[in-house]
């Protein structure tokens, strides 16, 4: 990739005057430099226009008035190439320029790629020359030049013929008119241009690249690394290191050689990192968001619910360090006095999803470090971004050397062998496939280690006929599209009595189709891309079967035809037994309707799974409640509730769902063991 940086238009005779004003021009040529100056290496070639308005334009070069007429027709006549000398605003810094592109053979110019550079070499033929294959639009003005430039270069092939990826950064264009600038932005993501904001550069280069072993930032033994790509567009956005089993011994060994030191270290200690970690968190809310947003694909604002959801994790355990209690009593027989206390488990190793990269690490790492344990963690390969970004927030907090280490790789198997194989290792805790699980316990066995496993699910939801079906749509919205139905907790199934089957199709339908489509930076988006495309292979299988064995398609059932892995929301009615989507995990934007006729028929038809995480029931009737409560083989329900997490309880299945609780006071006994002493009677 060859990365090219156009910043059209910022002059003195265009930003001190005119509909702009003074202060508008003066903001974006400032907020391009301080973007330059702080990502020196982003870019290959950075280019700018100069000497590019005419003297005799109107207002000395400006628009004559804040609505010009319609930009897509008549702006060329308001903006013509000239002689009029005019040099960068002072706030650009020039320095930073390595082509400077002028008005080219004195004919209208509204787009930068109409100039030619210093040399008298088109713009076109430079970009070729250069190789480059992405560019990034900045400047004035965006319902003008800016908006001419970013087509121009959208209209561009590079030297391989293939289309360019073209980017506006929002905050760092400014328009003549307000109605105007954005109908231009939304004219060109309507044609493929990617509008999004410079802080997803800071974003993502303040985040390490290196693993962490030992309190410090490594490059893996071997030198490898990987890329890390946005599932909106399909572009890296980072690449870091690729950790080996090399790698994975260093970290066994700085987490044993810390484990003694944790575990001496005061609970209150322990918990005012955990709170430190939790302050900073709140304060770098927005940028965490971004970051999954950008790794993962899920809408800004679902991120941003996660960082709240995530960071209840610090907090709550936390509180819970001061907590770890035991017991102390006479002896059944009066001949002794008994001690019950809770110890560390030991080094643990945490091997966290995808879909949630930050509540997984939190809920993970919170409740070992409250109880004294030293982690090693290994992100998934698809979104590790945000854990290296945590851990850099918890050394912020104060988390010694050796306590937590980051492995980031591609190759699972490889890093985790050395580590359970190892004697020291005395915790496995994984979320993730059930098929994965069953693997690591059969290699815990060896060790016979201490896990936790949060596996697979396959979620009845349960509509009966006396249900609040305004509250039962919404709690299926919830309980289905949440990360675009990428969630271990997500419905899978929808049981739905057979006499409100139709309006429950019908009402949910509707508010189906009033979701957004898009990447998840774009304002008012709900469902964002799947993670890859074998998320949106699996997902239409999936339709695709229980079309042919019957059922019918209200609205989606397709990919969307967009750049990115994007999968339609979908509604299908009349899913019959033995249709796959039945069985299958769907982890998709995908809702299946399938009708019961009583009580038992429902109870049976949830049951019917080799999976327990969790079940959902809407009804009026308090004793039916009460019932299914005891009569659904799940680990969680929610009762006329269509999301049941929370740090505050423990998260957890039955059958191939899992073993053991994340969360709640449950949480951390995951990793404390428990030590039984006797002494004597001391009063004999």
């Amino acid at each position: 990739m060859v990365h090219a940086l156009l910043i059209v238009d910022v002059q003195n005779d265009f930003t001190e005057g005119g509909a702009l004003g003074v202060n508008g021009g003066a903001a974006v040529a400032r907020s391009i430099t301080e973007f330059l100056r702080a990502h020196p290496d982003r870019y290959d070639v950075v280019i700018a226009s100069r000497d590019w308005h005419d003297a005799d334009n109107t207002n000395g070069g400006h628009f004559a008035s804040d609505s010009p007429p319609d930009f897509v027709e008549t702006w060329p006549r308001h903006c013509v190439a000239g002689t009029s000398g005019a040099e960068y605003h002072p706030e650009l810094d020039a320095s930073l320029v390595d082509i400077h592109v002028k008005k080219g053979q004195g004919k209208p110019a509204y787009s930068l790629f109409e100039g030619v550079t210093d040399d008298s070499v088109p713009v076109t033929e430079t970009l070729d020359s250069l190789g480059v294959t992405d560019i990034d639009v900045v400047g004035i003005a965006t319902d003008y030049c800016v908006r001419a430039s970013a087509l121009d270069a959208l209209a561009s092939r590079d030297p391989d013929g293939r289309q360019r990826h073209v980017r506006v950064f929002a905050d760092l264009v400014a328009g003549v008119a307000q109605a105007t600038s954005v109908a231009a932005l939304a004219e060109l993501e309507e044609v493929g241009v990617e509008v999004g904001s410079s802080n997803e550069t800071s974003v993502v280069n303040n985040v390490p690249s290196q693993l962490f072993i030992g309190g410090a930032w490594v490059d893996s033994v071997a030198g490898g690394t990987f890329d890390v790509c946005d599932p909106a567009t399909g572009r890296v956005i980072k690449s870091i290191a690729d950790a080996t089993a090399e790698d994975a011994a260093l970290a066994m060994d700085a987490a044993a050689s810390a484990q003694a030191g944790w575990a001496a270290t005061a609970p209150r200690v322990r918990g005012e990192i955990l709170r430190t970690a939790f302050d900073l968190l709140q304060e770098r809310a927005d940028e965490f968001a971004l970051l999954m947003t950008l790794e993962m694909g899920k809408p800004v604002a679902e991120a941003r619910g996660e960082v709240t959801y995530g960071g209840e994790f610090l907090r709550w355990f936390s509180e819970e360090a001061v907590r770890i209690s035991g017991r102390y009593g006479v002896n059944p027989e009066g001949t002794g006095r008994t001690i019950v206390t809770h110890v560390p488990v030991g080094p643990s190793y945490l091997i966290t999803p995808w879909n949630f990269p930050l509540a997984m690490a939190t809920r993970k790492i919170a409740p070992a470090l409250a109880a004294g344990c030293t982690v090693i963690i290994k992100p998934a390969e698809l979104t590790p971004l945000t854990t290296l970004a945590m851990v850099k927030l918890l050394q912020d907090a104060g988390v010694p050397a050796g306590v937590v280490n980051v492995l980031t790789s591609t190759d699972s198997k490889g890093v985790s062998a050395p580590i359970l194989e190892d004697a020291r290792l005395r915790k496995l805790s994984f979320t993730g496939s059930t098929p994965v699980g069953v693997s690591l316990l059969k290699q815990a066995a060896d060790r016979v280690l201490r896990t936790s496993m949060e596996l697979g699910g396959n979620a009845p939801f349960l509509v009966f006929e006396d249900a609040d079906l305004d509250r039962a749509v919404d709690g299926a919205m919830q309980a289905k599209f949440r990360n675009i139905g990428q969630a271990c907790t997500a419905a899978n199934r929808f049981l739905v009595h057979e006499s409100v089957a139709a309006e429950f199709a019908e009402r949910v339908t509707a508010r189906v189709r009033e979701l957004r489509v898009g990447r998840g930076t774009e304002s008012g988006v709900s469902i964002g891309p799947l993670i890859n495309e074998a998320a949106i292979e699996k997902a239409d299988a999936l339709v695709r079967d229980a079309v042919n064995r019957g059922a019918t398609v209200l609205i989606g059932g397709n990919r969307v035809d967009r750049e990115g892995t994007f999968y339609a929301p979908t509604v299908l009615t009349g899913v019959t037994a033995g249709s796959d989507i039945l069985s299958q995990e769907i982890f998709g934007p995908v809702l299946s309707i399938s009708e019961f006729t009583d009580e038992a028929d429902a109870v049976a038809q949830a049951n019917d799974t080799e999976y327990g995480l969790v079940g959902y029931v809407f009804t009026r009737d308090l004793a039916r409640g009460q019932r299914l409560i005891e009569s659904l083989q799940t680990g969680m329900m929610g009762l006329n509730v269509g999301v049941v997490s929370n740090a505050g309880a423990p998260f957890g299945g039955v059958k191939q769902s899992g073993l053991g609780r994340e969360g709640g006071l449950e949480g951390i006994h995951e990793y404390l063991e428990t030590k039984y002493v006797l002494t004597p009677d001391p009063f004999a």
